[in-house]
């Protein structure tokens, strides 16, 4: 089913935000041992930071890791690399624009950086692990971004013109790490393509990045992901935002029901509930289906209904939860659904 929606912006109250240790500006390098943290700038400053492992917004849970910066009061960093190659034997992702204009709405400011270090998978002869960002060009950033007075929107698109650059940069980084540790990366010539085409400016960066999600949405589709466990119909999602923006996503299920359709967001675990890291990049899911316009579908309008469906491979037993995720899905369910308007629906696999 194909679905058309429209979003002004996001207002969603967060409950289920871990509690984030708080390191010094000078620790800057110690604090990405965490996927999210917050910075003491000093002078009773600090900014709340998340990071992405891969510019691929399917690994590693970055909407996780985004999502438990949310609940910080001041201003929002998430570093996203603009491209992570792991070597031949592994992947190679590129920053897309639908990420960055997520971010945007989320109120979030991305930096766009690039991996500087790295050392040999000990399983693989052609991939490597443990990859570092160049911290002296991140920790100038952020200093960049302190002094930035416009808000995460505007400072996205300035983001998003300096792309070719960093990717640049990026590629001279993994060259250098190719030789050191004896890797073959990818294919060169290919980044250097994608690199020519980010260098014609942001208007085509949108334009190649959109037919990408195109794409990317209708393999999901037809793709059953091992996160979920579907029943109903899956739908294509474009929505458009005030500014002429369009995200492509896929609903995992669609239900009509009179004048309302349910947009259905699904997660599997094997224990009797899903983990905190799914759920949580579920609920980036829910802070955009709570906020669209209207759903259009075949002709018609409809109210959406966003949900959360929770499935697992155990019986639910609210009573049988150990303590700290008794407390999770009380939260979830009491308090996160109910002040954001979403349903949750508990069923057995």
């Amino acid at each position: 089913m194909d679905l058309f929606a429209e979003i002004k912006g996001i207002s969603y109250e967060p409950f289920l935000c871990a509690d984030l240790e708080t390191f010094s500006f000078g620790e800057l390098e110690r604090a990405f041992s965490k996927s999210a943290f917050i910075l003491d700038l000093g002078g009773g400053n600090s900014v709340a930071v998340s990071w992405w492992v891969s510019a691929k917004r399917t690994r590693s849970y970055p909407f996780a890791r985004v999502y438990d910066t949310l609940g910080f009061p001041g201003k929002k960093i998430t570093v996203i690399p603009a491209f992570k190659d792991e070597g031949w034997d592994g992947d190679r992702d590129f920053l897309q624009w639908d990420t960055v204009s997520l971010m945007s709405l989320l109120g979030v400011h991305v930096i766009i950086a690039y991996y500087a270090d790295a050392e040999r998978n000990p399983r693989y002869q052609d991939k490597i692990t443990n990859q570092t960002f160049d911290m002296p060009y991140v920790r100038r950033k952020i200093e960049e971004m302190l002094q930035y007075q416009s808000d995460a929107l505007h400072w996205n698109l300035a983001q998003v013109d300096e792309i070719a650059e960093i990717s640049d940069a990026a590629l001279e980084s993994y060259d250098r790490i190719s030789e050191r540790l004896g890797v073959e990366m990818h294919s060169r010539a290919s980044a250097e393509r994608r690199i020519a085409l980010l260098g014609k400016g942001r208007d085509e960066f949108i334009r190649h990045s959109r037919g990408l999600a195109e794409m990317a949405q209708r393999r999901e589709t037809i793709t059953e992901q091992p996160r979920e466990r579907v029943i109903g119909e899956k739908g294509n999602l474009t929505i458009r935002n005030y500014l002429g923006g369009f995200y492509y996503l896929t609903v995992d299920e669609v239900e009509t029901d009179g004048g309302e359709i349910r947009l259905i967001e699904a997660k599997h675990g094997r224990e009797s509930l899903p983990s905190s890291s799914d759920i949580k990049d579920a609920l980036i899911k829910m802070a955009l289906f709570t906020n669209l316009e209207r759903v259009a579908a075949g002709g018609a309008v409809y109210d959406p209904v966003p949900t959360l469906k929770l499935t697992s491979g155990k019986p639910f037993d609210p009573d049988a939860l150990s303590r700290r995720r008794r407390l999770f899905w009380d939260a979830l369910v009491d308090r996160e659904a109910a002040r954001n308007g979403f349903l949750v629906r508990r069923e057995s696999a």
